[in-house]
């Protein structure tokens, strides 16, 4: 079935007395292994039956045995479980880029939803959910001991309507009510935009246009800028990104890398272990480059963050990413569902594990929140330079008549640049971070200038 994504004479005579002797033994230890696997499924057999039989209410047979399937598969790890044919279908559809719902990626902690990240531009983000967000509540209805599938179902529901979800979240002392409604989730894996000298591009998700859409926003960004000796740097903005399809991981890698390792792939039997390498070409020709990543970046992400940081290629800046360092492998099944199975962990060019660990930025920047908006704060100027009062404010005060007009308007340029730069720092310190490393990276490279 279709996957989607791992001597001499004495020697003989010496291995013939070890097998004599030992065989036995391993014989017996197997036979007996197979034995309690047997009476195992028998006692499902039977507990099977009882319920059909015996329980107070009528059961549906093929859900009762779906049910059994999740559970044998969700008590391995978070990531595995049983897909039912209209899951299956889901999924499918995700990958391609538009879905219904919230657009929130989570997972299960401590019996709890908890939020991995809201996808840009969609309800939940638009409500103000956050990545690590915990979930605790549906509509007044408790998620406790739900399965994750179970607690994904309780918030699919049609298009244009309302659901409330309780949240609690780090240092907010009481739980919350959001309320969201729902709407038809289109992904736009890839955006671009131009700060100054440098290209911005904000990945959002890992599905099968991310790197199609990839090149195509640098393309744009490069034409805006005039030209590619024009741009100085790149930012590659992975936050919240909570990953998707490996293979779009190992493109937009190779994107940025010439040659090396991208990531490796360790399954249970070494056969079932993979390497990926990059191929000869950079799609900017080597500009310095930042990725911005937190906790909310995972999988996927993890993957493309871990190999630009290993190889040195960029700068990776944010705080710590997700840790979620697993591959699982959907594998069709019988009935058109479908089983999602974790088959491998992956590793950074280094050798490194991420699995629980996360990708640790070069340099740590934390976002700081959002002061809220009141009247007082509505009426303040927009920006640092705009408050900053100089000599050309006071009454009097002579001008400076030796500025030619290109010098004055070069001066006015100037300054409008440093209020964007002043007005980006709040609205997000972190880009705002990225942007002034490659500044400083520019000033000292004249290449890049």
């Amino acid at each position: 079935m279709k996957k989607f994504v791992v001597a001499a004479l004495g020697g003989v005579v010496a291995g013939t007395l070890v097998a004599t002797q030992v065989a036995g033994p391993l014989l017996a230890d197997e036979a007996k292994s197979n034995s309690s696997v047997y009476e195992q499924l028998d006692l499902f057999g039977d507990v099977f039956e009882r319920i059909r039989s015996q329980y107070v209410e009528e059961v549906d047979s093929t859900k009762l045995i779906e049910a059994a399937i999740n559970g044998m598969l969700t008590s391995l790890d978070p990531h595995s479980s049983y897909l039912p044919p209209k899951d299956f279908d889901d999924m499918q559809v995700q990958t391609r880029g538009e879905f219904g719902g919230l657009g929130i990626e989570v997972t299960q902690e401590d019996g709890f939803v908890k939020v991995v990240s809201p996808i840009d531009g969609t309800p939940a983000d638009e409500a103000g959910i956050e990545s690590g967000d915990f979930i605790t509540h549906v509509n007044g209805e408790s998620v406790l001991g739900l399965t994750l599938d179970d607690a994904v179902e309780m918030m699919r529901g049609p298009v244009g309507s309302e659901i409330v979800i309780t949240v609690v979240r780090k240092g907010v002392d009481e739980p919350f009510d959001v309320t969201i409604t729902r709407d038809t989730i289109k992904l736009t894996a890839v955006r671009s935009r131009v700060e100054g000298s440098t290209v911005v591009l904000r990945v959002t998700t890992f599905n099968d246009q991310t790197y199609a859409n990839l090149e195509e926003e640098w393309n744009k960004s490069v034409e805006e800028l005039g030209g590619i000796e024009n741009v100085t740097g790149v930012v590659l903005d992975l936050r919240n990104n909570p990953g998707g399809l490996l293979p779009q991981a190992i493109k937009v890698s190779d994107a940025f890398l010439d040659a090396g390792e991208i990531v490796s792939t360790r399954g249970r039997n070494p056969q079932d272990s993979d390497r990926y390498n990059a191929t000869k070409g950079d799609l900017t020709g080597g500009l310095p480059m930042v990725v911005l990543i937190n906790g909310g970046s995972a999988s996927a992400s993890e993957i493309v963050a871990g190999a630009l940081k290993d190889h040195r290629r960029a700068i990776v800046v944010g705080t710590r990413s997700f840790g979620k360092g697993s591959v699982q492998t959907v594998m069709p099944l019988k009935g058109e569902g479908a089983m999602r199975l974790t088959t491998a962990r992956y590793y950074t060019p280094s050798g490194r594990s991420i699995q629980a660990l996360g990708v640790a930025p070069d340099i740590v920047v934390e976002q700081p929140p959002r002061p809220p908006v009141t009247e007082e704060t509505e009426d303040q100027p927009a920006s640092a330079a705009a408050r900053t009062r100089s000599e050309a404010d006071l009454r009097g005060a002579l001008d400076n008549d030796s500025m030619t007009e290109d010098e004055r308007k070069q001066a006015e340029e100037e300054l409008a640049k440093a209020e964007a730069a002043a007005k980006l720092r709040e609205e997000d310190y972190q880009l705002a971070y990225a942007v002034d490393i490659l500044k400083g990276l520019s000033a000292l490279d004249p290449e890049h200038k």
